[in-house]
């Protein structure tokens, strides 16, 4: 099947509310541009230098999400154009965001990221330091970014169980934040679920997914 196929099956089995992120790391613009053409308007990048080359050479209609580990030296490059930062993890790189997002007079979408899973090597806050980072008087003064919602990533595991329980984990944390009264934090967005378990995510609760190799073909 080809690109665009393969994004219009995955999109007629979605609901409606859900926003679909194409993940298209490591993908040529012209693999991109045959999603476009389908229709797609939303992409995930997880390289900042890739990521800025192909916002230079595509449509401008197109959202471009940073969907990586975020190095808080590389955000200068992406603060001019980016959509949505996933994977936020640390009041340092929440406050560079912000100082680059005010150079370039934005607010920038953020999604806090949230350690769901069993592996040691997933980044992520828990749920103390969550709190610890949204009641700080820095985050409070932040003005130029916006914290719309969480995202985290289930363990690598064929234990289905044990990804819903993580997931379910996730929506919870999600709406017990939908009370805050705090400007610039306004819980829209639950980022989780990927190519290979966005089904079990959209029934615990998911507003995005992040699909790559379904879409794209497998990466080289």
């Amino acid at each position: 099947m080809s690109i665009a196929e393969n994004l219009l099956s995955i999109k007629s089995t979605l609901p409606e509310h859900l926003t679909l992120v194409a993940v298209s790391k490591t993908k040529p613009v012209s693999d991109l541009m045959q999603a476009y053409d389908a229709g797609q308007r939303i992409f995930g990048e997880n390289k900042i230098q890739e990521m800025a080359e192909k916002w230079e050479e595509m449509p401008k209609d197109i959202q471009w999400q940073m969907i990586g580990h975020v190095q808080s030296n590389k955000v200068k490059f992406m603060a001019p154009f980016v959509n949505l930062i996933h994977g936020v993890d640390s009041l340092k790189l929440l406050q560079e965001i912000d100082k680059q997002a005010k150079k370039n007079d934005r607010t920038i979408d953020c999604l806090l990221q949230i350690h769901i899973a069993e592996e040691e090597t997933k980044f992520g806050l828990n749920e103390e330091e969550l709190t610890e980072l949204l009641s700080s008087t820095t985050f409070h003064e932040m003005k130029n970014i916006k914290v719309s919602g969480i995202m985290g990533m289930a363990t690598f595991t064929d234990n289905k169980e044990q990804v819903k329980k993580e997931f379910t984990h996730l929506k919870s944390i999600f709406d017990k934040l939908q009370d805050s009264k705090e400007e610039n934090l306004q819980p829209k967005t639950l980022s989780m679920g990927m190519s290979g378990d966005y089904q079990i995510a959209i029934d615990c609760g998911s507003t995005m997914v992040r699909i790559g190799s379904s879409i794209f073909g497998g990466r080289n």
